[in-house]
């Protein structure tokens, strides 16, 4: 992966990836706005894929985190609240199979952050709360096994 920013005056930058660009307006979105927006980007459109590749359509889905940093500089996320929101025909079980897969394996953001950041999740389907401020486990907590790490080294 390759991607670029380059300056444009007034606070903004026009970013390159090798698919696209956009320009960065930091008097309207901050870079950790983009940041955050890019984590929970990355986790809500695994649900949809996931979804689609079973046969089912995910619909009126919001996907929201809330974010509490640390109040001295670089104030560095210290946790994060992921809230899914979403309609759809598949029971509560494939759901939590979705997201659990996106959080736990496949959505690279979150995996990325998530040994320096506390995660929690909720999943509302239908209007039903079937996960409530669920907590991830870092990957160094997965890998102490108390045995000296003999099972994941």
């Amino acid at each position: 992966m390759e991607v670029s920013v380059e300056y444009r005056g007034d606070k903004t930058f026009k970013a390159n990836t090798l698919k696209s660009s956009f320009i960065l307006d930091c008097k309207e979105i901050t870079p950790v706005e983009y940041f955050a927006t890019g984590i929970i980007g990355c986790t809500g459109i695994d649900l949809v894929m996931m979804a689609e590749k079973d046969g089912f359509e995910v619909r009126n889905y919001t996907v929201k985190a809330e974010i509490e940093r640390s109040t001295s500089v670089p104030m560095k996320f210290v946790s994060m609240h992921i809230i899914y929101d979403f309609e759809g025909d598949f029971d509560a079980i494939k759901a939590k199979r979705y997201i659990g897969a996106s959080l736990e394996s496949y959505c690279t953001t979150v995996n990325s952050i998530r040994d320096s950041v506390q995660v929690r999740y909720t999943v509302i389907q239908n209007g039903e709360v079937i996960v409530e401020n669920e907590a991830l486990m870092s990957m160094k907590a997965l890998q102490e096994d108390g045995f000296g790490g003999a099972c994941c080294s």
